[in-house]
């Protein structure tokens, strides 16, 4: 007679791929988090953002006057979309080309984004975002929860 079957070893080979694959993400990540913006350091991009970027944290987001001051940037602000693949303006088809980890990296550069302004909201760039760059409430109510969970596990730090 044959022995029962015993699911643990195929459980455990499942819990490893998930484990190096979770770490895999989390690799991503890391070297993201490492090189992010990093062109803005550098012409042509450094010399624009040095003029724009002051005016920017003046201006509240999603207004006319903010979205001049972008068409201002030009060349400098196309070519900060060409070498960083967390703004959907890198992507042909926009939002809808990117990774999960490309999104995660996107949404942390909003919420970073939002503090440098007076006005800044987060919840409400999410939405003028949904406009932008033609994402749906399923999408949106991800992002809305995922910075609830990341301000949160800000806060317990």
């Amino acid at each position: 007679m044959d022995a029962p079957y015993d699911s643990r070893p195929d459980t455990h080979e499942h819990i490893a791929n998930v484990r190096a694959l979770l770490l895999g993400a989390a690799g991503d990540l890391t070297r993201r988090a490492h090189v992010h913006d990093r062109s803005k350091l550098e012409d042509p991009e450094r010399a624009t953002f040095d003029v724009v970027t002051p005016k920017l944290k003046a201006l509240t987001y999603g207004s006319d006057e903010y979205a001049e001051s972008l068409r201002e940037m030009g060349g400098a602000l196309e070519h900060h979309y060409a070498h960083n693949d967390h703004h959907p303006e890198h992507h042909a088809d926009g939002i809808e080309g990117m990774t999960l980890l490309q999104v995660l990296e996107m949404l942390c550069d909003w919420i970073a984004a939002c503090r440098r302004h007076d006005d800044g909201d987060i919840h409400h760039s999410i939405e003028i975002n949904g406009a932008r760059f033609g994402y749906g409430p399923e999408l949106a109510g991800l992002l809305h929860r995922t910075v609830d969970a990341l301000l949160a596990r800000e806060l317990a730090l």
